[in-house]
């Protein structure tokens, strides 16, 4: 996402990472851990924390990350995963990317869904 980031940030597009997860039972995820998780790896995009889980159930996360891209004027045009592979050396689609790079031009990803992958999001009970 910091790469992603830094290749279109000139081209007015801005990243927003949201952590739902329950902090109550998982410690990694707690607000003081974000910061350090933020600052430790360099993120150039917000950082949010959604406490109550809202935008998590109103968006239909279901694992980190649970990519949602958004048009000027809000819409969602792209749901689903960054890329085809957890191993950068075997990704073949760039799905955000090839979506992003649509919306740029004013069109809609030719691929609007697809599956993520990832950890399952933490529920609070």
């Amino acid at each position: 996402m910091v790469q992603t980031q830094k290749d279109y940030s000139a081209k007015g597009v801005t990243l927003v990472a949201i952590n739902s997860n329950d902090d109550s039972g998982y410690p990694e995820d707690s607000y003081p851990n974000m910061i350090k998780r933020a600052k430790d790896r360099g993120f150039n995009f917000p950082y949010l924390r959604d406490n109550t889980q809202d935008i998590a159930k109103k968006y239909g996360a279901i694992c980190t990350p649970h990519v949602f891209a958004f048009d000027q004027q809000r819409r969602l045009q792209y749901k689903g995963r960054i890329d085809d592979n957890r191993n950068p050396e075997s990704v073949k689609t760039k799905d955000l990317r090839d979506a992003l790079d649509a919306m740029l031009v004013g069109r809609k990803p030719s691929v609007q869904e697809t599956r993520p992958f990832g950890c399952s999001v933490k529920w609070k009970n």
